[in-house]
C-alpha cells in the first residue's frame, strides 16, 4: 500500500523538554565506545571550553528518536512499520549538546518518493534549546520495503 502522499511537508508540533543528563551522556558514550573524557568528565569539558559534558555526536539519535516515531506511527500515513528498513541518519550541527540542555524536536517530512517498487521517508527534526535556538538538525531516510 502506498503512502499518503498528503503527508508531504507536514510539521509535527515539537515535543515536551528533554532534559540532557550527565549520566545519559556517559551511557551513550559508553554504548558506543567513545572514551572521549569530555563525554564523561566536567572538568576536562570544563577546561576545553564548554558549559558541562559534551553528547557524541549520535546522541542526537536519543532525543529525536521519539518524534521521529510520531511521524512513523501516525495511522493517516499508512505505514507497515514491519516493512521499514532505516536508510539513513545525517545530523547538522549548530553547536553540541551538553549536559544540562533542555531541549525540544519539530519534526517534518520533507521528502517522500517511490523508486523500485519502495516508499522512501525523508524526515528533518529540529533539535532546539530553551532559548529556542537551533542545535541540530537531524535527518533521518526510511525505507518502506515494497509499499509503491
Amino acid at each position: 500500500m502506498a503512502l499518503n502522499p498528503d503527508f508531504l511537508g507536514r510539521t509535527w508540533p515539537a515535543t515536551s523538554p528533554y532534559r540532557v543528563g550527565r549520566e545519559k551522556i556517559r551511557e551513550f558514550a559508553d554504548a558506543i565506545g567513545d572514551d572521549n573524557p569530555l563525554c564523561s568528565d566536567v572538568t576536562a569539558a570544563r577546561a576545553a571550553g564548554h558549559p558541562d559534558v559534551v553528547a557524541p555526536p549520535t546522541f542526537a539519535v536519543v532525543v529525536t528518536r521519539p518524534a521521529l516515531d510520531v511521524v512513523l506511527f501516525d495511522p493517516d500515513l499508512g505505514l507497515d512499520y514491519s516493512m521499514v528498513v532505516h536508510g539513513e541518519q545525517r545530523f547538522r550541527y549548530e553547536r553540541p549538546i551538553f549536559a544540562g540542555d533542555e531541549l525540544t524536536v519539530e519534526s517534518r517530512l520533507t521528502d517522500l518518493v517511490s523508486r523500485a517498487g519502495n516508499d522512501i521517508l525523508t524526515v528533518a527534526a529540529g533539535v532546539r534549546d530553551g532559548d529556542d535556538s537551533l542545535v541540530v538538525t537531524a535527518t533521518a531516510v526510511i525505507v518502506a520495503r515494497g509499499t509503491a
